[in-house]
């Protein structure tokens, strides 16, 4: 049971690596309380947790893979335990190898949607149930995590994760309506080439300094900058923010 600090309570999916483990330690600093999640590795998402301990916050870690509902089921029972909950960083999600929709198999397009897009529905689901003013909640805020590639395409690379993304983006606006006047409101950020482990993961270690000439500001991006957005978007000081998608991407 978390002590009552006064602090709002985060939870931050995916949160043990990259962009997530960013937004974890920025949000400690910041003031919020953390709850990290993290699919396999607890080793990444206890160092993570202590990270955030160190600047002040109470912050504990989760397992559970966002594609299925035990995964979800265990994030929220913790929610449940440490809440109530203010945000949710809808962060954790996927790539595959870099191929093109000739070569994409059946189950590589279930795994890439089943993370990418209902695992994200479904933890925006129990958010609200949890947050909106219609369930007795006291409001609240979602993030999500999309990418440029939705509208890029990502041909030749990842249309399948590109295609993913897209649904992010258009179920970020339905739901910000939907709950506008519920309390919470909902927003996505779209990161560019962002320099994370995230293209090891594909198969390209390298990805992001290799691109960084097609990008305008010719440089990838940093974890940290796509934290910073994602905190803002958080904050009072986007209060009347809602149904926004933040381009993250250096230009692109």
């Amino acid at each position: 049971m978390r002590v009552m600090t006064g602090r709002p309570l985060l939870l931050v999916t995916g949160g043990s690596r990259g962009i997530g483990a960013a937004v974890c330690r920025k949000a400690a600093a910041q003031g919020y309380d953390l709850l990290v999640n993290n699919r396999s590795d607890k080793q990444a998402a206890e160092a993570v947790a202590a990270d955030c301990r160190a600047l002040g916050a109470h912050a504990d870690i989760v397992q559970g893979d966002t594609s299925d509902e035990e995964g979800i089921a265990a994030m929220f029972a913790a929610v449940d335990r440490l809440g109530p909950l203010f945000g949710l960083v809808n962060n954790a999600g996927v790539v595959d190898v870099t191929a093109r929709v000739d070569e994409f198999d059946r189950a590589r397009l279930e795994r890439i949607f089943a993370i990418n897009v209902i695992g994200k529905i479904r933890c925006a689901t129990e958010a609200v149930k949890r947050m909106s003013t219609k369930h007795g909640g006291a409001g609240g805020v979602i993030v999500n995590l999309s990418s440029i590639a939705a509208v890029l395409g990502a041909p030749g690379q990842y249309v399948d994760y590109a295609a993913a993304k897209g649904a992010v983006d258009t179920f970020t606006l339905g739901l910000a309506r939907e709950v506008a006047t519920e309390g919470i409101r909902v927003n996505a950020v779209r990161p560019g080439i962002i320099d994370t482990e995230i293209h090891a993961s594909g198969g390209l270690p390298n990805r992001a300094r290799d691109l960084a000439p097609i990008v305008p500001m010719q440089r990838p991006g940093t974890a940290d900058e796509v934290a910073d957005s994602v905190l803002y978007l958080l904050s009072p000081q986007a209060s009347y923010v809602t149904g926004a998608i933040l381009n993250v991407s250096g230009g692109r």
